[in-house]
This record gives C-alpha cells, structure tokens and sequence, in this order.
C-alpha cells in the first residue's frame, strides 16, 4: 500500500512539471508560428528546441502504459525528444561562440548538418537503448531494466551526452564571456568611451547567457544522482530523490522557454500586437507595455544575426581580432 501511494505521488509530480513545461515550450513555438519577425535563424534554433521540450513532455505526460506496445511507443519517443532537447542547446551555443568569438558570419550554412547531428545522434542513442530491453512491465518507468546492462544503457545513451552537453556549453560560454572582459578591459585602457558602452552592453546580455548551462544542471543533478545510487544500491530506493529527479527533469522544458525564450525580441513582438489591439485608454494603464515596447536589449535572438558586424566592430576597434581570440 505504502509502495502504491510511493507511485502515485511520483506519477502526480512529474505530470504536472510535465504539463507546466509544455505549456511553456508550446507557448514559444506558438510565438514563433505567429509572429514573422521572430523567424530568424538564431530564434528558429530556439522554436526547434521548444518543440522537442514539448513533445518530450508530451510523451512523459503519456506514462503508465498498459501493453508492450505502449510501452515502446511512450519511452522510445520520450528519450528521443528529451535527447534532442539538450543537443538543441549545444547547436546555439556553437552559434553564438561562432558569431562572437571566431566572428565568422556563416551560421545559417549549418542549420542541416545541425539536424543531422540532433535527430542524428537522438535516434542512435534511443535505438542502442533499445537493445534487449523489457517492454512488457506496465507503469510510467516501464522500460527501465531491473539489471545492471539495462542500467548501463541508460547511463551511456542518455547521461552520457547530456553532461557532455553541459561541459561543452559551459565550455563556450565562458569562452564568450573572456573575450568580452578582454574587449572591455581593452576599451577602459584605451579610455574609449564609445567602445565601453557598446562593449558593456553586450556583456550584460552575455552575462545572462552564462547561466544557461545552469539550467541543464539543475534539471538533471538530481536524475544522476539518483541513477548512480540506484547503480550502486540496486532495488533500494530513496523517496524524496525520486521526488526531486522527476520534478527537476519534468521542468526542464518550462526553464527553457523562460530562458531562452522569454527574450526581449519576443516580448516586444507581444507587446505590440497588444498595442496594435487593445483600446488607448487600456493601454495608458499599462505602463509596463511601453517599457516592453521600446526596450531594445541585445539577447540572443538579435545579436547572433543582426548585431554581428557591431559586435566585431567594436572588439576589432580595441584590440587585434588574435589576441581576443585567444
């Protein structure tokens, strides 16, 4: 009875970070289907990685299947797309280091070879998962192994790459963040006011983007753990770290969009569909709506393709490009 109730909570809080991530990734990809101006590349790297949060929310919310085919079904789809979501974050951060650091304006020429390598390597690691694996014990987790192969699997096809995400992304945005000390440091010797401030522009919206390795971190620190001691101590469980390892990885899609979606592009986009729409004397209530309006931040979705020259502009104008690179 307590194993039954254990089980029901567990269900209860993944599907609900589940649901509140697919609210959040479907609100991004919504936002990338309505608004034109958002179609850019670098935002089009985004609206990828929110459809395969949602759809891996979508597949996690279908859990507890009934039959083996089910059962194949819900988790060889779930570990696709969650796979896929965390390589589609490794895709802009090579874009960003790309463009900023190595000041190479040739990105868009990567958008195939960015899905071959996402759906690529997403449909490798589901299918050697696969392999030998148990289909016919009903239940959310029903294709988890009880032996240690059907572990050993899990861990090399899916932690395996993901902290290797995580490492390369917090790997180039440091990287980012260096050169852009450097341009700053550069700009204050040389007392070039113009190159200050536009220098320490763009390192506030860098400085943002530094955190984002943190969120692959968070959502999934707990999961490892659990894994490893799950390795380490076979059939003994520990409850409120199944807790955490549900409810952290189920809000992996939900930390996504608010990061790398909520930018100032898209809140702009909003606002003035708001403004196109709304009444004059609703909208003189909302100050905040002419703030979002006229807010022109340099975030992810503008700086990789339209602030690009600038960027180099202004570094180059400091110091020479090998010593920034460097």
């Amino acid at each position: 009875s307590q194993s039954m109730r254990n089980r029901e909570i567990l269900d209860a809080v993944g599907t609900t970070a589940a649901a509140l991530s697919l609210a959040g990734s479907s609100f991004i990809v919504l936002c990338y289907l309505l608004f034109r101006e958002l179609r850019k590349f670098s935002f089009k790297l985004v609206y990828f990685l929110a459809v395969a949060d949602m759809l891996c929310s979508l597949f996690t919310i279908m859990g507890g299947p009934a039959n083996a085919f089910y059962c194949f079904a819900h988790d060889y789809s779930a570990h696709f797309f969650c796979v896929a979501s965390f390589l589609w974050t490794t895709t802009i951060a090579f874009t960003l280091h790309r463009t900023v650091v190595k000041h190479k304006t040739d990105v868009e020429e990567f958008g195939f070879i960015f899905h071959l390598y996402v759906w690529g390597t997403s449909l490798v690691t589901t299918v050697l998962r696969s392999i030998g694996s148990d289909y016919g014990r009903p239940g959310t987790w029903c294709w988890i192994q009880q032996g240690s192969t059907g572990k050993i699997l899990h861990l090399i096809t899916f932690y395996l790459p993901l902290w290797g995400a995580i490492l390369y992304n917090g790997f180039t945005y440091y990287q980012v963040n260096r050169m852009l000390n450097n341009a700053t440091r550069m700009a204050v010797g040389m007392s070039d006011r113009s190159s200050q401030s536009d220098v320490r522009a763009d390192k506030k919206a860098f400085n943002r983007w530094g955190y984002y390795p943190l969120i692959l971190i968070g959502s999934w620190a707990f999961a490892t753990i659990n894994r490893l001691y799950d390795f380490a101590n076979p059939g003994h469980k520990i409850f409120w770290l199944s807790i955490l390892d549900i409810g952290f990885a189920g809000l992996m899609g939900l930390f996504n969009s608010i990061a790398y979606g909520l930018n100032s592009s898209v809140r702009r986009a909003i606002a003035e569909r708001i403004d196109m729409y709304l009444p004059e004397r609703i909208k003189r209530s909302l100050p905040t709506l002419s703030r979002l309006r006229s807010q022109q931040e340099n975030e992810l979705t503008s700086l990789i393709v339209e602030s690009n020259n600038s960027i180099t502009e202004t570094t180059m104008r400091v110091t020479p490009r090998s010593s920034l690179a460097g």
